[in-house]
């Protein structure tokens, strides 16, 4: 199953410019740019999808891997959740999004039974094991995208990424 899985990773919205604004030139860009990798990895003949979950890129990929299932019904989205309770202090449109997605996966893993300070990592790490192909969003090296960027590297899990600034990873 591993050959035909990615997994995303990204910043959340208030680590872009403008705060992730939706209706931002720069939000629709990077959603565009996740649409194509993510219709390209369809095409290559992936199947599975593993989102994170978090607010922002995941949550944006859920959303279009979910509208492709209409052209390609045989994509499956996995939601990959770090914790029990993860979204539950989370409101609008982001709890919304979050419970829709939940509900409407193939599969759901819930990596860490409740809060503890490595279960994002652990989180990352979990999909990028499950995974070889790593779609990522990230504009900062120092971030938990940047360390799950090279963990997948190391682990020989080919990445694509949607540069967001000049900064090497």
């Amino acid at each position: 199953m591993r050959d035909v899985t990615v997994c995303f990773s990204g910043h959340r919205p208030e680590k872009f410019p403008f705060e992730g604004a939706e209706k931002s030139v720069f939000i629709s860009q990077i959603k565009s740019m996740l649409h194509l990798e993510i219709y390209e990895a369809v095409k290559a003949g992936y199947t599975r999808f593993i989102s994170g979950m978090a607010r922002g890129v995941d949550l944006w990929a859920c959303e279009i891997v979910l509208g492709l299932k209409q052209e390609f019904p045989q994509i499956e989205l996995i939601c990959a959740i770090p914790y029990e309770g993860y979204a539950s202090r989370w409101f609008g449109v982001d709890k919304l999004a979050f419970n829709n997605y939940i509900h409407k996966a193939e599969e759901v893993h819930t990596v860490c039974e409740s809060y503890n300070k490595g279960c994002m990592r652990q989180r990352n790490v979990f999909m990028v094991d499950n995974s070889s192909l790593l779609i990522a969003v990230c504009g900062d090296p120092r971030s938990g995208t940047g360390q799950t960027i090279r963990y997948a590297r190391r682990q020989g899990v080919e990445v694509k990424l949607i540069r967001t600034s000049d900064e090497e990873i």
